[in-house]
């Protein structure tokens, strides 16, 4: 008899260890319609900033969308563009920079303790009017990630996932920013790092970069981007890339219920960006599309 409810005892531990395994897993799962705060919450708070992805955290989103670039001391910093863009951007001394200057102001030739010195966030963008003005600085990667990470536990959020952008391409290498393998492997670390690998997508309109990921880091979860005036086929870009990616995330305009039956055939998710309006949100939804990226995450 004591034999028999040890028996009974070792099933029940067992079972309970497995259903804890499951919902891990569950809640490590990709989500069933993915809402994407692009830059975080672009049209609401100063882009690929921590308090752009608090705000999209506020509102529901189920991954931060965001950009990565390189500095020359080789910290991977959250920006969109290589350089200080003159939308933006307000200089150490208070200074509003032409589109020329800002140009030349390239963050892989800056250490980042001087990258944090430019505010990213005073100055009115002319793109979005609803956007909130604040003082703030583009973040290292490590501490977003340490930041959203702690928020979204504080707030009582389900595990976030974060889709990242590597900002390269074969014109800037050895000057906007590393060569694609470089780049991928001064990322790759950060990630692991936080705890996020599992959570994270790797997305690029280059090419190069997934093909990294690909051969030297298998685990992650690769998305292609697909510009507006791409015309090739889906076919055609994914004979280019040389494999299925996790994703393909094509330019709203691009998606079609061919394209989105196409995609789910050969067992990617697709998900458009950058679609900034509540009828374009639910007419893509009604095509099913996995996810939407949105400027506006209230709109979801």
């Amino acid at each position: 008899m004591k034999r028999l409810n040890f028996l009974l005892c070792a099933v029940v531990l067992l079972s309970c260890g497995t259903t804890r395994q499951v919902n891990n897993n569950s809640m490590n799962a990709f989500p069933k319609f993915d809402k994407e705060g692009h830059r975080g919450s672009r049209g609401l708070m100063p882009e690929n900033t921590i308090p752009a992805m608090k705000t999209a955290i506020d509102l529901g989103v189920t991954t931060l969308e965001m950009d990565v670039v390189i500095s020359k001391d080789n910290k991977v910093v959250v920006s969109h563009d290589p350089y200080f863009s003159a939308d933006i951007t307000t200089t150490p001394d208070g200074k509003i920079l032409t589109k020329a200057e800002a140009s030349k102001l390239l963050l892989y030739q800056m250490n980042y303790d001087s990258i944090q010195k430019y505010d990213v966030g005073v100055k009115p963008h002319p793109g979005f009017v609803r956007q909130q003005k604040l003082p703030v600085s583009k973040p290292l990667l490590s501490e977003l990630l340490q930041a959203t990470e702690a928020y979204a536990k504080e707030k009582g959020k389900a595990p976030l996932w974060y889709n990242i952008e590597t900002k390269t391409k074969e014109s800037g290498d050895g000057v906007a920013h590393p060569a694609p393998e470089p780049f991928v492997d001064l990322l790759v670390p950060v990630i692991q790092q936080a705890g996020v690998a599992e959570r994270t997508i790797i997305q690029s309109f280059d090419r190069r970069t997934l093909q990294v990921l690909r051969s030297k880091y298998p685990q992650f979860k690769t998305s292609y981007l697909i510009d507006n005036n791409n015309e090739k086929t889906l076919e055609q870009n994914l004979l280019e890339l040389g494999f299925v990616p996790f994703a393909y995330s094509p330019h709203y305009t691009l998606v079609t219920p061919q394209l989105v039956k196409a995609c789910h055939d050969k067992g990617m998710k697709i998900v458009p960006w950058t679609v900034n309006d509540k009828a374009g949100i639910e007419r893509l939804k009604g095509l099913g599309v996995d996810g939407i990226i949105t400027d506006y995450p209230d709109l979801f």
